[in-house]
């Protein structure tokens, strides 16, 4: 992994500390509320990769890791890094989790709000819809639009807790009381997927 990033990052200081700041990956599992955190990694997963990288070879002992990692990149042979996974935890607004899903070559499990209570929301900085690319947003808003969004934010959370809970002291069950939440209601997820994905 630091061997690839070596590659991917010339010249910057590459170490696991540093590409878990660059990615805002957190490996310390005290910190409970980063956004995404490292749970799992292959043990061994360079020596893994290079171990079936070399099926075809009488050499698969060979401790000389790093420069066949090299080579398998600068030759896109990107295959063998389908032999390690890892997994992290994800903690975001169902909005931004409905787009996360949508990358399939992943596995998900996701906070289920059939069967426990949301207690939270994510607030948004507003961005400008670019208007070239209606992919792309542009963070250049005034601070009058910038504060309309956070209260209207503030409005529509409020309002929907309110109702939410409200349909829940009714007894309306929770898979349906769900209907009543923003999509800015907080989630977890947990993503497991192989190094090359």
């Amino acid at each position: 992994t630091l061997e690839i990033a070596r590659n991917k990052f010339p010249g910057s200081g590459i170490s696991l500390d540093a590409l878990c700041k660059r990615f805002k990956i957190d490996k310390d599992e005290e910190e409970k509320e980063k956004e995404v955190k490292l749970i799992s990694i292959t043990p061994d997963s360079e020596n893994l990769i290079a171990y079936c990288a070399r099926v075809s070879s009488n050499q698969q002992d060979n401790p000389s890791i790093s420069k066949l990692l090299r080579y398998c990149i600068k030759h896109k042979h990107w295959s063998i890094f389908e032999t390690a996974y890892l997994t992290v935890e994800i903690n975001t607004s169902r909005a931004i989790s409905a787009q996360i899903l949508r990358h399939r070559s992943f596995t998900f499990q996701e906070f289920s709000q059939r069967y426990a209570e949301v207690a939270d929301f994510e607030t948004y900085e507003p961005r400008r819809q670019d208007k070239k690319n209606r992919q792309s947003s542009i963070d250049d808003m005034d601070i009058i639009e910038k504060q309309f969004f956070a209260v209207a934010q503030d409005r529509v959370q409020n309002l929907c807790s309110v109702l939410y809970h409200e349909a829940l002291d009714r007894g309306i069950a929770k898979e349906q009381a769900r209907f009543l939440l923003p999509l800015s209601s907080k989630t977890k997820l947990y993503m497991t997927g192989n190094i090359r994905s």
